[in-house]
């Protein structure tokens, strides 16, 4: 890929990605208060953890790209996130910077190679994708436990059979 393909490819990833938080944040908005510590299983991340994971997960990725190395930390949630309002209020604060961030990138910037893991090097642009598909991946996870959380699911590609 060229340094221009590139820089046109990160503008249209980072638009589309741009569209899947607002949905995200409304996912993320549905989930009901005191419902936070809600999983449908054992083995799976209860609500506010999950949410936490996408906003996050989300802002992490494309500052791993910005920065153009993934650094791995703990992924904690802060202890001032208490509620699915919080993780908004955080995700609305930190994402549009971070994808400034990219919008600022060069098109040599956005062909380097990057390694998210071992044996798993692509263009820094390429990463890109990823993060979006990752993102709507566990929304769709959230969004299934909010009806038997008893919130209504909001619209995510049009409308819900909750909207009236």
């Amino acid at each position: 890929m060229t340094a221009e393909q590139a820089h046109f490819l990160a503008n249209f990833l980072i638009s589309d990605f741009e569209y899947e938080v607002k949905t995200a944040k409304r996912v993320l908005a549905a989930m009901p208060a005191g419902k936070e510590d809600y999983t449908p299983d054992n083995r799976s991340m209860h609500a506010l953890k999950l949410a936490w994971h996408i906003a996050s997960a989300d802002c992490w990725f494309v500052n791993s790209v910005a920065d153009g190395e993934f650094k791995h930390g703990d992924g904690q949630m802060p202890e001032s996130i208490k509620s699915a309002a919080d993780v908004v209020a955080w995700y609305e604060a930190n994402f549009p910077k971070a994808a400034a961030r990219i919008r600022a990138m060069s098109g040599e910037e956005l062909i380097r190679p990057m390694a998210l893991a071992p044996g798993m090097e692509n263009q820094a642009v390429v990463w890109l994708q990823l993060a979006v598909k990752h993102s709507v991946h566990h929304r769709g996870q959230l969004s299934a436990y909010l009806r038997p959380m008893g919130g209504k699911v909001p619209g995510i590609y049009g409308p819900s059979a909750d909207d009236k």
